[in-house]
């Protein structure tokens, strides 16, 4: 989506995953679990970044059909699920332990190695 307004990107963030352990005003997760920034919007260039996906490409380009994915994320509409590349990284992390600042892993790295990746 090229170019959205302000107020489009403002509410499709609000569809993203709020964490106690981080300002909602610039951290949320998406559908995968990957951090993402406020400020990084329609960026490639940080472990943060996101864009707008619509779940379904046929719909409507508002918040009712649009959901905030990471980067690298997206959404398979025909199986009706995330696509995850990215999610965040709590290795070492105690459950009871917040990560900041927040990390995320590139989950394609689990599969290097093997035949046919």
């Amino acid at each position: 989506m090229k170019n959205p307004n302000p107020a489009l990107i403002d509410a499709v963030w609000e569809h993203g995953r709020v964490m106690a352990e981080a300002d909602p005003a610039h951290w949320r997760q998406d559908s995968c679990g990957a951090w993402m920034r406020r400020e990084h919007y329609g960026r490639q260039d940080t472990p943060f970044g996101w864009k707008l996906e619509p779940l379904d490409p046929a719909g409507p380009h508002d918040p009712t059909n649009l959901r905030p994915f990471h980067w690298r994320n997206g959404y398979d509409p025909a199986n009706r699920r995330p696509r995850c590349r990215v999610s965040a990284d709590r290795t070492g992390v105690p459950a009871e332990k917040f990560v900041f600042p927040p990390r995320n892993r590139d989950l394609s790295r689990r599969f290097s190695g093997r035949a046919g990746s």
